[in-house]
């Protein structure tokens, strides 16, 4: 049998020797016994002596619809991956109409987008392997990327109606590729997770989960907990793909290069605050996988630690029989002192905590009110010495009262006197905020013969409170 690609590629040596021939013989018959793919497999032989690189030049000139016939021909006789300079041609011929956008469109269009997107229809007959080639010589030209993306997913959608799961495979692998050579701003989230979604049900190549997976980690700032909420296998036990969140988030990480904007952050601390307390119900959840939840972001993502305690609070709740070791490391990706006053309360009265959790709240509530009387009475002398003594002696009374009073909380036993000690702090603070107003009324009421006394110093008058 003779190969059609094999006689293709020595055209010089063939028109050499029939032109040989034809010098000694006016009529001159070539016989090719079972040559391959028949009369089609010879066209492209023929082409190879009728397009020389003079004729080749002539290309540029084709119409439009003459380039997608020969670039059809092309790939029904020449696989994309050998080496044509016919394919070449037509290849540069069709990205440069395309590129120019304003390529004579064979169609009346009505809109902006229709105009520039008709040529979406004549590119789908392509084979994958052409595609490939159209879309890398068209970022080369700097064609429009969101263009670009959503030619593909066009591509896609209708390519899938008729293709065998190995052909899809082939597609998505490709189609993952291109995605990630554009530039990041010109497709959405919402079309990499519908990727992922049809991918989900292929046996695409781990190295193109990967690639997409980072695509999608760079725009994770972007989704929201419905494109998160992905369903894992059943072998896996469990409802929701958790592995996949967490690589998600260090794929994040990863795009950012090590810096990345707070605003970011935030969003995507956010996201991932409401899809633990989503998952944190399921009952299959190991505490491990928990854990690396609630701990795969810094502390410093998040400015309140409240939805992340409602997280483990039901996570506790659910699975009840848990070691105080392993409470202790979910625990452990709380900051009390991110934590609302409520939710230090519900914290230390719960008994799901680990009892160590519970002094450790109440050490650093405590600390944090012996900081806040410390400031309130540093204020307090300041003020009274500078502006009106004679005034706050009762003020002062009181304020010694309520120190005293602070200091007789401290019972030696803290772990079985936490509730009551809390109570007195919380008492305590609502004394120290009281008197905060009256101190601000009492600014208030202070003529400014007065003040206009203190001359200078006036502007230095502290600001009680807020």
């Amino acid at each position: 049998m003779v190969d059609k690609r094999t006689l293709a590629s020595f055209p010089g040596s063939f028109k050499k020797l029939f032109g040989y021939l034809m010098d000694e013989t006016k009529d001159l018959k070539v016989l090719f016994h079972d040559f391959e793919d028949g009369a089609e497999g010879f066209e492209l032989v023929a082409a190879r002596f009728c397009y020389n690189k003079k004729s080749l030049d002539c290309i540029s000139f084709w119409t439009w619809s003459e380039l997608l016939v020969a670039l059809k021909e092309c790939q029904d006789l020449v696989s994309a991956s050998d080496s044509s300079l016919i394919l070449e041609k037509i290849l540069d011929c069709v990205v440069t109409r395309l590129a120019s956008l304003v390529v004579a469109s064979p169609c009346t269009c009505s809109s902006e987008n229709t105009r520039i997107s008709w040529w979406f229809e004549d590119l789908l007959v392509l084979k994958i392997d052409l595609i490939d080639k159209v879309i890398r010589m068209s970022i080369s030209r700097n064609i429009d990327h969101a263009m670009i993306s959503k030619f593909l997913l066009c591509y896609q959608r209708s390519r899938f109606l008729t293709a065998t799961p190995t052909e899809k495979c082939k597609i998505m692998e490709v189609m993952i590729n291109l995605l990630s050579l554009l530039d990041r701003s010109s497709f959405s989230c919402k079309l990499l997770f519908g990727i992922l979604r049809v991918v989900s049900s292929l046996k695409i190549s781990s190295h193109h989960k990967s690639i997409l997976e980072n695509l999608i980690g760079s725009q994770l700032d972007r989704a929201t907990i419905d494109f998160l909420l992905v369903p894992s296998s059943r072998r896996k036990g469990y409802v929701y793909d958790v592995n996949l969140v967490l690589r998600l988030v260090k794929a994040f990480y990863i795009e950012g290069r090590c810096f990345v904007l707070a605003s970011r952050l935030r969003k995507v601390a956010s996201l991932v605050d409401s899809y633990v307390v989503e998952v944190a119900a399921d009952c299959h959840l190991s505490p491990s996988k928990f854990a690396a939840l609630v701990l795969v972001l810094p502390d410093d993502a998040r400015e309140s630690h409240d939805r992340l305690f409602q997280a483990i609070d039901i996570y506790l709740e659910v699975h009840g029989g848990l070691c105080e070791a392993k409470k202790m490391k979910i625990c452990s990706a709380l900051n009390y002192a991110k934590l609302s006053t409520d939710a230090l309360k519900h914290l230390a009265r719960n008994p799901k905590f680990p009892s160590r959790i519970a002094i450790q709240v109440f050490i650093n509530q405590q600390s944090k009110l012996e900081n806040l009387f410390e400031d309130k009475t540093h204020l307090v002398d300041t003020f009274s010495s500078s502006v009106f003594a004679e005034e706050s002696i009762d003020e002062k009374v009181s304020s010694d009262q309520v120190l005293v009073y602070a200091k007789r909380i401290n019972l030696p036993n803290k772990a079985e006197h936490l509730d009551v000690q809390l109570q007195a702090m919380q008492c305590t603070i609502t004394e120290l905020e009281k008197y905060c107003g009256i101190m601000q009324t009492q600014i208030g009421n202070i003529p400014r013969t007065r003040l206009s006394s203190l001359g200078n110093n006036a502007r230095f008058l502290p600001k009680l409170c807020s």
